[in-house]
């Protein structure tokens, strides 16, 4: 398949769930990937049947172009460091995914702590918009190829566009995303570049696995959730795909939401 043939992607938080399902995606389809997490293995407790293989090495076993660049998402140089490595290897950066991102538990804002809140924003807006930051002024000094500079991908949430029970600083982070995004793709549409994000709602990653081995909160995700499977973090990497790919050619500024009709209601 070659949907992304000669096209360079960075993917944050690429070790895992949805990062990793991302990474996969787009290489299958020909990028070449700068991925990159704060450790190289995968969470444990994740759902992937390959789990003990590495990202990068996998695209490498499987034929395709893929290395691994640590990298913590709150500090600017380190991010700075992969949109870098990207050009410096290939050309260009035609796919920014900022996809690294944490959830601190379940609790009311009267017991979250102030430094839980902080790590959150850190990570979740923070290292968002550092991303945002160091892909979009590469982007703005390439040439237009296929209609576009450059592609850049947030993950947000469901918690970004509806209040979550018990998820405040996370719902906070989320929603600084969705608009984050909404503001770039106005600023830069001028230019060609397209600034999308995904929203996700209840998937089978490491990051939910405690929601789905409690028997009452995984019934409770199964009632809220129309559709009646629950998804995968794969449907995110084909969202991902198709906002990476020529067929999004008129698609900024959207939020594309992945959660079997959660939010629909």
């Amino acid at each position: 398949m070659d949907r992304l043939r000669g096209k360079v992607a960075v993917v944050t938080g690429s070790s895992s769930g949805n990062g990793r399902a991302i990474a996969l995606a787009l290489a299958r389809e020909g990028a070449a990937l700068v991925c990159s997490d704060i450790r190289k293995p995968a969470l444990e407790g994740g759902y992937e049947s390959d789990i003990k293989v590495d990202t990068d090495d996998l695209i490498r076993e499987e034929g395709g172009q893929a290395e691994y660049l640590q990298a913590d998402t709150r500090r600017a140089e380190e991010v700075q460091a992969l949109v870098d490595r990207a050009v410096a290897a290939h050309g260009r950066l035609d796919a920014m995914v900022n996809n690294a991102g944490v959830f601190t538990d379940l609790h009311t804002i009267v017991d979250e702590t102030e430094e839980q809140y902080d790590f959150t924003m850190d990570v979740n807006v923070k290292g968002v918009w550092l991303g945002c930051k160091a892909a979009i002024t590469q982007m703005l000094k390439q040439d237009v190829e296929g209609g576009s500079r450059g592609k850049v991908i947030n993950i947000a949430s469901i918690g970004g566009l509806v209040g979550l029970a018990s998820e405040p600083a996370y719902c906070a982070s989320k929603g600084a995303v969705v608009n984050l995004t909404r503001q770039l793709a106005l600023d830069f549409a001028p230019q060609r570049i397209h600034v999308n994000a995904i929203c996700p709602g209840f998937l089978q990653t490491a990051m939910v696995r405690p929601f789905l081995e409690d028997p009452e909160l995984n019934q409770l995700l199964h009632e809220k959730s129309p559709w009646p499977d629950l998804g995968t973090a794969e449907d995110v990497g084909k969202a991902a795909l198709f906002l990476a790919s020529d067929e999004a050619a008129w698609v900024s500024g959207s939020m594309l939401v992945v959660d079997g009709a959660y939010t629909a209601g």
